[in-house]
């Protein structure tokens, strides 16, 4: 029986961070869940905001056939208007809903937006560390990703390894800020100075040269910490939502696209990402979430637990000699391995049932990801752990 290659071997390799959730499941029904250290997976552990709830209770009196039934493919109208208005009030901008296409969230965006601007022999540019998950959707949409090396020191942008890598070829650059894995957000003069050589380079290639913004953290930032929107600072951008982490709904696979009018043949690309939506089977994403965000889309929950989790982290592994780029945003910290291979560390710690991700899979060799949407107490009884391992690292 011949298979397609490209998609069993997706299958048949499940991501790392995945592998070692699954791990982390499997050894709690043994040891005890309170036994288990797992900061492997970006599954927020504060509850969605009461008005969730309470919009999804006012939503189940409607009529089954309206709350059930079909939207149109891109999404309810009246969703996608409120959706326009919330962003209006928040950033000034004056988007209508034929500017907002609905997915079953981030992932869906970013797949239909690579699939909607594909040709063969594309090239995208991501800047490590990134989401793994970037080249499988550039890839299986016949396009090629190309990866700008870390900025190890602030892991802003090496924008003199970026523009090297940039050429005719280029159809699109994808982003993440606030960052997974490194929870960096880019600052103002990153974006500016992204957006200005974006600019140049398009026209030097005689293309328009497109900037993704995958942003499904935009909402969980720390200390005044104040995230740039995008589309004001670069015109051919396409920004790509979900409200999983924001709302705490990661397992109701929600969110939208936004292609701004002053995007080069708007029209046209919002056309693509329907007609790639419907090649991926990605139509009519879920009604009833679908009304619940538009009730809940200027409501965001309370991040103040994962400022605190990432205080006492941060602040306890920096003081055992852990190396990390205190994060801004998201709820990962990025720490540097205590030895080159990444791999062979993530091992050492899980078998003190310390569950940390690689970072090989994000581009960047030599860290682990450290997921700290756990419980306080989680982080608390691991800090010995952590402890215990540096001790053990100290004596090779």
């Amino acid at each position: 029986m011949m298979l397609n290659k490209q998609m069993y071997e997706y299958g048949s390799k499940s991501s790392v961070i995945r592998e070692l959730f699954a791990y982390g499941l499997e050894r709690k029904k043994i040891v005890g869940d309170d036994k288990v250290y797992d900061f492997s997976i970006g599954n927020p552990s504060i509850p969605a905001p009461e008005e969730v709830k309470e919009a999804i209770l006012e939503l189940l009196e409607e009529p089954a056939e309206i709350l059930h039934g079909y939207s149109p493919a891109a999404g309810d109208p009246e969703v996608r208007k409120m959706l326009a208005d919330s962003v209006n009030r928040k950033f000034g901008t004056c988007y209508t809903a034929d500017n907002f296409y609905m997915t079953v969230g981030a992932a869906a965006s970013l797949s239909i937006t690579v699939k909607a601007l594909t040709n063969p022999g594309d090239e995208f540019v991501a800047f490590a560390p990134f989401f793994p998950e970037y080249e499988v959707w550039v890839s299986t949409a016949g396009a090629k990703l190309l990866v700008t090396p870390a900025d190890m020191e602030n892991f802003q942008i090496d924008f003199e390894a970026f523009e090297r890598l940039l050429g005719p070829k280029t159809k699109g650059v994808i982003i993440n800020s606030p960052n997974n894995p490194s929870g960096v957000v880019y600052s103002e003069e990153t974006i500016c100075r992204l957006a200005e050589l974006l600019e140049r380079k398009g026209k030097e290639y005689g293309t328009s040269i497109y900037l993704l913004t995958d942003e499904p953290y935009r909402e969980i930032v720390y200390d005044g910490c104040t995230v740039p929107f995008v589309p004001k600072y670069y015109p051919d951008t396409i920004l790509c939502y979900s409200y999983s982490k924001s709302l705490s709904l990661p397992g109701e696979r929600i969110g939208y696209i936004l292609v701004p009018d002053e995007a080069e043949d708007s029209k046209r690309v919002m056309a693509a990402v329907a007609g790639a939506g419907r090649a991926l089977g990605y139509v009519c994403a879920p009604v009833l979430f679908q009304k619940v965000v538009a009730r809940c889309a200027d409501v965001s929950g309370d991040v103040s637990a994962y400022r605190r989790n990432r205080d006492l982290l941060y602040n306890g592994l920096t003081k055992l000699g852990y190396e990390c780029v205190r994060p801004q945003g998201a709820f990962y910290l990025f720490v540097k391995a205590l030895e080159p291979d990444a791999g062979a560390f993530s091992e050492h710690a899980k078998k003190h049932d310390v569950l940390v991700v690689p970072s090989d899979s994000f581009g960047c060799g030599g860290y682990v990801r450290v997921s700290y949407c756990v419980s306080e107490k989680t982080i608390r009884d691991a800090i010995p752990v952590f402890a215990e391992i540096m001790k053990e690292y100290q004596k090779l």
